[in-house]
């Protein structure tokens, strides 16, 4: 992960929080409560993309019929933020209600352990926030130190898994994704689904390693889906036919089939509308087609068991 770990690794500038509390220290929102909080980390770029994502979130679960209700995202927030209201909020918050959907239906339709991967900017709320089935186990992978700090303010707040639950998180800076996946106890003999939305994607090849790591580790007919920015495409943005046959050439050469989900057509199933604009992300889903490294090996493993066997028989026949 050499081309996110130079990103992810960058020196931060003072990171700190300080607790903002106003009179009664707590306001009661609609759905739960809301802690505003004062988050200082002095223009360091990882914080600042996680907490303006956690903005969107936080202005649209004020709504008065919001897509969806992040009862946590306050707490990233600084009280005086100011935001521009524009087709940002409506696409990212329109592509954050298509991935929370998609991946409750998915896990709901598991048998037994049910894997869910989070690829995030470190203030993912979603494994507190969503309604997860039991025997759900939560992988988040993210900047180490955005993360841990969230994790503080989330704990503050009193935010908690579901129970029956289980949330790890696996630091973007590792050096072995894969293996540390595996170590927390990730098996790429039983179903998962894989989301991103808000990784830090820096080049190309950063999102290829991404690719790698999906096709490797993901079972058979497993989802990978979420946003990733546009100008990943060497094409130019808003050619829908050029941009999906570079996303076609791009996952189907790691054996996943995509489809691009028009954020349009998404809105319109919520009964919402996005006009044009210049939100440069792209809305996907893709199948994994490929077995995974740990369903090859299984089945390495009973052939060379079989063999064997088959070998046995012989000599005792003769």
């Amino acid at each position: 992960m050499g081309c996110l770990l130079r990103f992810a690794c960058a020196p931060a500038l003072t990171a700190a929080i300080v607790p903002f509390l106003s009179n009664t220290q707590k306001k009661k929102k609609r759905n739960g409560w809301f802690f505003r909080a004062q988050l200082c980390y002095e223009n360091d770029p990882l914080f600042q993309s996680a907490i303006n994502s956690a903005s969107l979130r936080f202005h649209e679960t004020r709504r008065r019929e919001p897509l969806f209700v992040d009862p946590y995202a306050g707490c990233f927030v600084p009280p005086q933020t100011r935001m521009d209201i524009d087709n940002r909020l409506k696409h990212y918050c329109i592509a954050t209600k298509f991935i929370d959907d998609s991946l409750l239906r998915t896990v709901n339709h598991m048998d037994g352990l049910k894997q869910v991967v989070l690829l995030s900017d470190g203030m993912d709320t979603r494994p507190y926030r969503l309604n997860w089935p039991s025997s759900t186990i939560i992988f988040d992978i993210s900047p180490e130190r955005v993360f841990q700090k969230a994790a503080e303010r989330l704990k503050d707040v009193g935010a908690k898994i579901p129970r029956s639950c289980l949330f790890l998180h696996v630091p973007l800076e590792t050096s072995n994704i894969q293996h540390t996946l595996r170590m927390k106890g990730f098996d790429g003999n039983r179903p998962s689904i894989w989301a991103i939305q808000g990784l830090p994607v820096m080049t190309l090849a950063s999102f290829e390693e991404i690719l790698f790591i999906v096709s490797g580790m993901a079972m058979n007919g497993c989802l990978f889906l979420g946003e990733l920015p546009a100008w990943l495409a060497e094409t130019e943005f808003g050619v829908k036919s050029s941009t999906k046959k570079w996303m076609d050439n791009l996952f189907m050469s790691n054996g996943l089939k995509v489809d691009m989900i028009s954020y349009n057509e998404a809105a319109k199933r919520l009964g919402k509308v996005v006009k044009p604009g210049d939100y440069k992300n792209l809305l996907f889903v893709a199948e994994q087609l490929r077995f995974s490294d740990d369903q090859m090996e299984t089945w390495r493993r009973e052939f060379q068991r079989v063999e064997e066997e088959g070998d046995e028989e012989g000599f005792e026949e003769l």
